[in-house]
């Protein structure tokens, strides 16, 4: 949605509400569903908007009153209501945004250090924290189900579910390999290094959607503590599930029995199956249509320069900051915004 028509949104809603009473219409699991999705997402846009526009005629009143009186208190007070209703907007201009099916979905979101040994393991710990900060700012919560210990500082991988209001729509644009250019806190000589670490994220799926063939799953259980015994408690129970045929893994150690994380990780490794198709058909539709474009998944999509300057950029919008700390303590807001604004992903280059 590139603009917003309040009547037009009021009509679609209306529409929405016609079919949904229509006989029949529920019997239909996945059509009703995403119908219903789509009118919770009207609906709650629809309110934000008016709750919006009270706001801000009662801000108006109000500070036509503080100047006729000159209260400078009260005009302090609605400088800061003013500034706070303008963040509200601009989360709710991010919303407009979101057009994807599962946009509004939790999602699980995964770490994998790349190759570099413990410098690139502790770059994949950090990630882990920025993404932690960023869902503490969103108002998400931030389950960690899988920790892997690097050698000797940071992460092998990390899996965590996050949990609210458009969270895959906040994060799937984060999918991708993020490098980052330091200096080495690991190496004696404190030479500059280069390190990789691979995102992805995946919405949270309300239901089984695909059948998986038994045999071509390799489950594994094993003895799981997080880094430094800082993330996960000490457990017998740790699944990991490998997909053969495609060699995706999924685990999980943060549940209580050995059942439930095993539950938990076919819920993941579905979500990533899941993901695969629907990335692979886009692909061979593209083909069809004789567009070509580089393939965005498992390439580098973002860079955190600490040394020899200080530089965040992304390289599929352009969008940087020189503020590489503020980033990596959680404010992704600019780079999701930019990304959202950017062209559809087949327009994209």
């Amino acid at each position: 949605m590139s603009t917003f028509d309040p009547s037009a949104l009021e009509r679609e809603i209306a529409s929405l509400e016609a079919r949904m009473s229509e006989p029949g219409f529920w019997e239909d699991r996945e059509l009703s569903s995403a119908a219903a999705r789509a009118l919770e997402r009207q609906r709650g846009l629809l309110a934000r908007l008016r709750a919006a526009e009270q706001e801000v005629d009662e801000i108006d009143v109000l500070h036509s009153m503080a100047l006729e009186a000159a209260d400078e208190a009260e005009l302090l007070a609605l400088d800061r209501r003013a500034a706070a209703l303008d963040a509200t907007l601009r989360k709710f201009r991010i919303e407009l945004l979101f057009s994807g099916e599962h946009d509004v979905s939790d999602c699980y979101l995964s770490i994998n250090a790349g190759a570099g040994g413990t410098d690139s393991q502790d770059w994949a710990e950090m990630l882990l924290r920025m993404y932690g900060r960023f869902c503490e700012r969103m108002g998400f919560s931030a389950t960690l189900l899988a920790v892997s210990s690097g050698d000797t500082a940071g992460i092998r991988s990390a899996t965590l579910e996050v949990k609210g209001k458009y969270a895959y729509g906040n994060l799937r644009g984060e999918a991708g390999v993020h490098r980052l250019v330091r200096l080495s806190p690991f190496d004696a000589a404190h030479r500059r290094h280069t390190s990789f670490a691979a995102v992805s994220a995946v919405p949270v799926l309300e239901e089984a959607v695909l059948e998986i063939d038994p045999k071509d799953l390799r489950i594994d259980t094993y003895r799981s503590s997080g880094a430094g015994g800082q993330h996960v408690n000490v457990t017998d129970s740790a699944v990991r599930i490998t997909h053969l045929p495609t060699g995706i893994v999924a685990s999980c150690q943060n549940e209580r029995s050995q059942h439930q994380n095993k539950e938990t990780a076919m819920r993941i490794l579905t979500a990533h199956l899941v993901e695969r198709l629907a990335r692979e058909r886009a692909e061979k539709l593209e083909e069809l249509q004789g567009e070509r474009k580089e393939n965005e998944w498992g390439s580098q999509i973002r860079s955190y320069v600490l040394h020899p300057y200080r530089l965040a950029k992304d390289h599929r919008t352009s969008a940087e900051t020189s503020d590489v700390d503020d980033v990596l303590d959680g404010n992704l807001t600019p780079f999701v915004e930019a990304y959202l604004q950017a062209p559809a992903p087949g327009e994209r280059s």
